[in-house]
Order: structure tokens, then sequence, then C-alpha cells
């Protein structure tokens, strides 16, 4: 049994936050893609993530990682040799594609295959412009505080 919830009021007083709406309501519909092979998402500082996938039986050529609006895809197809004669095949190496959104500002910062585990690293780089900064206030020029009545008794002179 599923629950929906309806994001309409936030709506009112949001702006700007219609990607994250979509990433909640694309959530609550549950993933139609395969958890296999099994991943680990671990942060391994304040602005670094790590994307661990066994990827057992998989070269380098049979992986791909693309990276694309915040969108990182990793996709394993393994070539077939025929004429192998399997008593037992426990390894499994179906075709599979891991999709993963990723926030504003992350980007991937290198990946390396060692012991059938594929690591991506990941790092949040804020742009200066986007990073919070101090605003000096400046101290208003003096008014005249003279009476209206001076002021038009200045003016006729």
């Amino acid at each position: 049994m599923a629950t929906t919830y309806n994001y309409a009021p936030l709506f009112r007083s949001s702006v700007g936050f219609d990607r994250i709406f979509d990433l909640l309501e694309n959530a609550q519909r549950g993933r139609s893609i395969s958890d296999w092979p099994p991943y680990d998402i671990i942060k391994t500082g304040d602005d670094s993530y790590r994307i661990t996938i066994a990827v057992a039986g998989f070269a380098q050529d049979d992986l791909d990682i693309t990276f694309q609006s915040n969108l990182l895809t990793v996709t394993g197809k393994k070539e077939e040799t025929p004429g192998e004669g399997y008593l037992h095949r426990g390894i499994d190496g179906r075709p599979f594609e891991h999709r993963f959104e990723l926030a504003d500002h992350v980007s991937v910062s290198g990946a390396d295959l060692k012991n059938g585990l594929l690591s991506i690293n990941l790092i949040r780089e804020i742009p200066e412009a986007l990073k919070p900064r101090r605003i000096s206030i400046e101290a208003a020029p003096a008014s005249t505080s003279a009476a209206p009545a001076q002021i038009d008794a200045q003016k006729a002179a």
C-alpha cells in the first residue's frame, strides 16, 4: 500500500523547488530499476561522497559512467564468451544500469575499479558567487532638520 502526498500547499510558499518536488514524487512511485548489483553510498567528508558498486566479473571495458544534468548513470554490459561450459554459474554477468540523481553543484571527481568494486568519487563545489557573503551597511548622509517654514523662507530668498 503506497501513501501519496499532496505537495500543492508547498507550491504556494516556495519558488524554484520544482526539481525537489519531482524527486520526491519519483521516489514515492518506487524504483522500477533493479537494485542489482548492490551498491553503497558513503559520505567521506563535508562536501565529498563515494558510490561503490560491486561489479564482480566485469572488466573496465564492460562498464560505462556518464554524468549529465545532475544525473549519474552507471551501466555494465559484459560480453558473453560462447562455448564456455559452465557446470554452475553463480557470478551473475547480466547487464545493469544504475541511475543516481545528484544535487546541484555535485560532480564526479574520479572513478576506479579495484578488487571487483567500482568506486565513483563525488564532490560538491559551490561556486564563489553562490557562497554566503557579508554585506556592509553604509551610513546614510545626514539630512537637514530645518522646519518646513524655514525651508520655504530659504527658497523665497
